[in-house]
């Protein structure tokens, strides 16, 4: 299977320089943007990034780095959207869908964009009219901390169009990365962004001292939620105890490298949220997800107590203790 040819990462986090760093394995040439110019300078000069996954080593003489995304997207034929959700449509300020033009597009956010409530997916389709079929979702379960490591990862590629699947799926293999690839767009993004709630979840329960046997218990619930919710948006068959949906759930809701489990244990330990957010200096996707999944779910109605209980406890400031006792009596 083919690669792309020239390929492009936007954004300058953990999981932009994570896959840069993959890119570099199997390209001579990666095109970066980034916004921080003082980081441009800082990675051309030590070739490291200044504040993200500093262990990480670049050859700068692989990297093509720029903060004018104009330029990086006239450049390339394949572009990686890494920037967090909640950042992504300031990111992309002044961009048409010129600029999108004949482009196939992945996404590694995993959130909703909170202005739009949209996944990534739909937010692209919609302000850039990139056909569905040209649009994908790079997912777990996978932390850009053990990449930084070189510790054995496993990618799910997703796309309607397989073969660009495929394609990426090549161009993200290497020798600690496993690549798998899915045609369930919509399932896969939904799921990869519900999972940062679950994690907020696991996180809160943690921080108010609920042992292994409970999370056990939260965590086989999410998965049911997840897969109520997707069935519902997007009827298609799938197996949500494949890797892309429950392993994805697991690593972010038990990990330590998890930022969403993390948030939610401060919270359960007593932290606000605005606390929670500067001691973290961090994006914590599943604090905006909540919101706006909540809000989608005024329509459709799913049975998610998980989500209705984070819901509870972020935006209407309910006891964390209260409220996850009231939860532990609808689960099972």
């Amino acid at each position: 299977m083919e690669t792309p040819q020239k390929i492009a990462v936007i954004g300058g986090g953990s999981w932009a320089t994570a896959l840069v760093k993959i890119l570099c394995n199997n390209f001579s040439r990666v095109h970066w943007w980034m916004r921080s110019e003082e980081a441009i300078s800082h990675i051309q000069q030590f070739g490291h990034n200044p504040k993200y996954l500093q262990s990480v080593a670049f050859d700068n003489q692989r990297l093509i780095l720029s903060a004018h995304l104009e330029q990086t997207l006239a450049e390339v034929d394949w572009v990686i959207i890494a920037t967090p959700a909640a950042f992504l449509e300031e990111a992309f300020n002044g961009i048409s869908a010129k600029h999108f033009s004949g482009k196939v597009v992945f996404s590694a956010v995993k959130g909703i964009i909170p202005s739009f409530n949209a996944i990534p997916a739909r937010f692209i389709h919609k302000s850039f009219g990139v056909p569905y079929s040209q649009i994908g979702i790079i997912s777990g379960p996978c932390h850009a901390e053990e990449v930084a490591m070189e510790r054995l990862s496993y990618l799910t590629l997703a796309c309607s169009n397989i073969e660009h699947a495929q394609q990426m799926a090549t161009a993200l293999s290497c020798r600690y990365i496993k690549t798998t690839t899915s045609d369930d767009l919509f399932g896969t993004e939904f799921s990869a962004v519900l999972k940062n709630v679950y994690a907020l979840a696991a996180g809160i329960c943690h921080g108010l001292g609920y042992g292994d046997n409970f999370q056990a218990v939260l965590v086989a619930n999410a998965i049911q939620e997840i897969e109520r919710f997707i069935d519902v948006l997007h009827p298609l068959h799938r197996d949500t105890k494949s890797s892309a949906y429950l392993g994805d759930l697991l690593v972010t809701a038990y990990s330590n490298f998890s930022r969403n489990r993390t948030f939610g244990f401060m919270i359960g330990k007593g932290y606000s949220v605005k606390s929670a957010q500067l001691e973290m200096n961090m994006i914590a996707e599943g604090y905006y997800a909540t919101k706006s999944l909540h809000e989608i779910n005024q329509k459709f109605k799913v049975d998610m107590p998980i989500l209705t209980a984070v819901y509870h406890i972020i935006y209407e400031k309910i006891s964390p203790s209260i409220e996850m006792k009231l939860l532990a009596e609808k689960l099972n």
